[in-house]
């Protein structure tokens, strides 16, 4: 895994934060972008802000920080090592006056000026990749190293975030299972209307921009209001992550093709545009992103439509960071592994025998033999 530079943004204390108890004022971007480098340090994390953007909302609901709907109170810092302000006006003045009073730590996040604009503006639609920030291309961090504006989404690398300039403008985008989303109609119109004031925009995207990215709706916005756009590849996560723990999806002698697909919606469902009958019937590898929540279904609709129910399947969560885990299991009982192990977004599934070819590499990392041998890439 990449190292983690998070401590930077905290420069002098970001090595003991681990396990303290952290007040961060304020849920807009910048705030956004402190809790991520907060987060990446270890602290724990309580958000204070009447109204929070889509990233800091859905790490509440993930249980990765907790957020209060409201300004803090002076009983809130009683516990508190360290006080981020990230609110603005009269709120950062009043909660570090009260930290001052305390002798606590404190970081304003908010106050650095932005990079000027040029201009004339842009926009590139830039992938991330599947999450370590060493696997994003060296021109979309050019780009991202240029930009004024960043346009971001919940899945792009927490490093790459709190690796940005001082004072780059960052609008948190982020969508959320089931959960907070910012609609696409207001991202088109964030990524114009930031290029129309001169700024050079990045569209930050984890993944790649064309697989399950909606790049596509992104240039066709800005084309149709005359804004230049380009767009930066990235590494699939369909493709990335599964690499990352030794799983092909091809494999000589095994299959000759591979098939990606959304699982964002069941089979059966009018939404879904799979036809699940004739995936059923090839023989090659199954790729699914987004189909934590429709797995069985989704295994249920192939085993219905002549796929074995003993083909090997891998389920892969958080892949590329240093959180990830995988599951082994049979497309038969990979719902209920999937349900009893807890494994949550975003995760990719791979069907089909290049699970079992894989094993063999496996079996091997595992052994006297290949102990040390097979370092994982990410370390």
């Amino acid at each position: 895994m990449h190292t983690p530079k998070n401590g930077a943004f905290f420069f002098d204390i970001g090595d003991q934060l681990a396990g303290r108890d952290v007040l961060v004022a304020g849920g807009g971007a910048d705030a956004y972008r402190g809790v991520l480098a907060l987060l990446g340090c270890a602290a724990r994390v309580s958000v204070y802000a009447l109204r929070a953007g889509p990233g800091i909302r859905g790490l509440a609901a993930e249980g990765r920080i907790s957020w209060h709907p409201r300004e803090p109170a002076a009983q809130d810092f009683d516990d508190t090592w360290f006080v981020v302000a990230a609110a603005g006006g009269e709120v950062d003045a009043r909660v570090l006056a009260e930290a001052r009073r305390r002798h606590l730590f404190t970081r304003r996040v908010a106050a650095t000026a932005a990079p000027a604009a040029t201009g004339g503006g842009s926009v590139s639609i830039v992938g991330a990749g599947p999450g370590d920030p060493g696997l994003m291309t060296v021109r979309g961090q050019q780009l991202l190293d240029a930009a004024t504006l960043v346009v971001t989404d919940r899945l792009v690398p927490a490093e790459v975030l709190v690796g940005l300039r001082p004072g780059v403008e960052l609008v948190d985008v982020a969508k959320f299972p089931r959960g907070p989303a910012a609609s696409q109609d207001r991202i088109n119109e964030t990524l114009v209307a930031g290029a129309r004031a001169g700024h050079d925009v990045v569209r930050l995207k984890g993944g790649d921009p064309f697989v399950f990215g909606r790049g596509l709706e992104e240039m066709l916005a800005c084309a149709r209001a005359g804004i230049a756009c380009a767009v930066v590849p990235g590494v699939s996560s369909a493709i990335g992550v599964p690499g990352l723990i030794g799983l092909p999806v091809t494999h000589r002698g095994v299959t000759h093709e591979f098939t990606v697909v959304s699982g964002h919606v069941p089979p059966g469902s009018p939404q879904s545009l799979v036809d699940w009958k004739a995936l059923a019937a090839l023989r090659g590898t199954i790729v699914v992103l987004m189909g934590v929540e429709h797995l069985a279904a989704i295994a249920g609709a192939l085993i219905g439509h002549g796929r074995d129910g003993a083909t090997p399947v891998c389920v892969v969560q958080d892949g590329a960071s240093d959180r990830g885990r995988h599951l082994v299991s049979t497309l038969a009982d990979v719902g209920g592994a999937v349900a009893r192990a807890g494994v949550r977004p975003p995760a990719v599934t791979v069907i089909g025998d290049v699970v079992a070819a894989a094993s063999q590499l496996a079996a091997f990392r595992d052994s006297a033999a290949g102990r040390g041998v097979l370092d994982d890439v990410r370390h």
